[in-house]
């Protein structure tokens, strides 16, 4: 302490100040430590993506990120949070995580950039033209923008990542009678809150040393390959994908660590069940699709009538109900809901005019929790989805993953598709339910629907069958996933153009985040990793008064500046005070 008051006291001890200010800087840069203060931890990583970056990653992994040059003021927010996470995925990997910020094709003539572009495109990076319209002069820019990042790791197939958010926020609207206009700032936001999953998610799976295997269910009647093309082609990318005939053997869990059904028409067998009963019983998972009413549009379109949708009978209830839940016989409708076009009438040459118009048995689908699948999604499109209950069934824990909005109603089987179905007062008023499920995640030890029922001889031979003895109760905790609707899971497929992306309706540029959710469904199941504990970060939006920043711009920049320096001066000021006072200078 002694000598601190002497270097305090010395005339020149400004410059040991200087001198330790120095040191401590540069001993600092040595260091890598913060501390999050934010309610929501948003710059705090889980714990899952940090033994992912010290324990999985055992060579380079490089990252280039495209979202970058002179950007819009959102993107480029976006584009620094990027940085920030990135610098600390680098960091606690060991510099085993490497980054470049580029943008592609700059320096190429015109025509090499655009084959580039095309080349990235057909890879899947994303690609936006942005227009800034500038207040000042009411002049417009235009640019392109590419909110994407490769990730490589060794000399697998680079893993594309889309930086912007898979779920669009909109302000409130009313959904009779108002077009939903998006919050682009929210949505932006809520891609930040994304970010972590996303580069976890690609470096896990990159890295993981076992791929799962996935098999898609054949023998009741599922659609053909046109049908089911994206769904096909966003399994192969990410999963060894294999057809299961269940007509012909027993699914192994050994060897299948999940099997999808996908909008069966035929009525399954007892035996069909009993198959799937004990691929569950084993320790297998099972993602259902499944349309309980026949209700298809093109009958509708065709008729041009009324048309009435029925049970189809799949024989599907008990073994569902065993495991704790109910596909009720009904239709779901909601206000907030997509739009198809109809024909409203004739132009003078008797061509058709067209418009469209809000079609309830499309319902917008969302989560309304914090499940690890669908949070943060951008709306679910299902095409006349049923409602589900759940059941009581011991030991099995029910998670609502998709429901939909607040203005809903069912209609019972057999149930009236119409045109014009939400007509009246009376139909407007009953749409009066909330938050009725379409999706339900099922986890627990389950009991065999055939647990009772077969006798000695009949489970021998399913032993000998399956090759393990027969299961009355789950070996171990599994998960199976029911969702009342098959289409969201299909595709439609153009004249023109081919198969469509799974979410996306005819006529319409907009894809819904169908693909999204099913991806996250699989990968929940098959994924021994927590990384989607991350995928529930939500950050709050704390945003500026855009009118008083644009008026009072000036002031703030001059308490800001002008403050500085007012805060220096007076501080210099006290200290030659103090000096003055206690050497007596100035004094006669």
């Amino acid at each position: 302490m002694k000598l601190v008051k002497k270097i305090i006291q010395h005339r020149f001890w400004w410059i040991a100040a200087l001198v330790l200010f120095a040191a401590i800087t540069y001993i600092s840069t040595l260091f890598n430590y913060r501390v999050d203060l934010t309610a929501e931890k948003r710059f705090s990583l889980s714990n899952s993506t940090k033994t992912l970056l010290k324990e999985n990653v055992d060579s380079v992994v490089n990252i280039k990120v495209f979202l970058t040059g002179e950007l819009p003021s959102d993107y480029r927010k976006l584009s620094i949070a990027t940085a920030d996470l990135l610098n600390e995925f680098k960091d606690l990997s060991g510099n085993l995580v490497r980054v470049e910020f580029e943008t592609p094709g700059e320096g190429l003539p015109d025509s090499s950039r655009l084959q580039l572009y095309d080349s990235l495109a057909r890879m899947g990076v994303v690609f936006e033209r942005s227009e800034d319209v500038s207040a000042a002069d009411n002049k417009s820019t235009q640019q392109i923008i590419i909110p994407s990042a490769l990730v490589y790791y060794k000399n697998y197939q680079p893993f594309v990542i889309d930086l912007r958010s898979s779920r669009k926020v909109f302000k409130n609207f009313n959904v009779v009678n108002d077009v939903p206009q998006e919050d682009k700032e929210a949505t932006l936001n809520a891609a930040e809150a994304l970010l972590e999953f996303k580069f976890a998610n690609a470096i896990e799976k990159l890295t993981r040393k076992e791929v799962p295997t996935v098999a898609y269910v054949i023998g009741n009647e599922e659609p053909g390959p046109q049908k089911v093309n994206d769904l096909i082609e966003s399994l192969r990318n990410e999963y060894k994908l294999g057809i299961f005939d269940l007509k012909q053997s027993y699914p192994n869990p050994d060897a299948i660590n999940a099997l999808i059904v996908v909008k069966p028409q035929k009525p399954f067998s007892e035996e069909d069940k009993l198959k799937l009963d004990q691929y569950v019983m084993h320790g297998g998972k099972i993602v259902w699709f499944v349309d309980k009413l026949y209700a298809e549009l093109d009958s509708l379109m065709r008729s041009q009538s009324d048309f009435v949708a029925f049970d189809r009978n799949l024989n599907l209830d008990d073994l569902l109900f065993k495991y704790g839940v109910r596909i009720n016989s009904d239709l779901l409708q909601d206000l907030n809901c997509s739009k198809i076009p109809i024909v409203v009438g004739y132009n003078p040459d008797n061509s058709p005019r067209m418009q469209r118009l809000p079609w309830p048995y499309y319902p917008f689908l969302s989560a309304y929790n914090n499940n690890p699948i669908s949070k943060n999604l951008d709306r679910v499109l299902p095409i006349f989805p049923s409602s589900i209950d759940t059941v009581k069934a011991p030991g099995i824990e029910k998670t609502v993953l998709l429901a939909s909005d607040t203005n809903s109603r069912v209609l019972s089987s057999p149930a009236m598709v119409s045109l014009n179905s939400i007509a009246t007062d009376n139909d407007f008023q009953a749409m009066n339910k909330s938050h009725l499920p379409v999706a339900v995640l099922l986890e627990g030890k389950f009991t065999s629907l055939y647990a009772n029922r077969l006798s000695a001889e009949v489970k021998d031979s399913v032993g000998r069958a399956l090759g393990k003895p027969f299961a009355g109760v789950a070996e171990k905790p599994t998960q199976q996933i029911v969702v009342s609707d098959g289409d969201i899971v299909t595709n439609a497929v153009s004249n023109t153009t081919g198969p469509l992306p799974m979410g996306m309706l005819p006529l319409e540029n907009y894809r819904f985040a169908n693909r999204e959710f099913f991806l996250n469904s699989i990968d929940y199941l098959v994924s021994n990793s927590k990384i989607f504990e991350s995928r529930n970060k939500d950050f709050t939006l704390r945003l500026l008064d855009k009118t008083k920043v644009s008026e009072q711009r000036g002031l703030w920049q001059l308490v800001n500046i002008g403050g500085s320096i007012a805060i220096v001066l007076l501080f210099g000021g006290l200290v030659q005070w103090r000096r003055g006072k206690r050497w007596g200078l100035g004094e006669a």
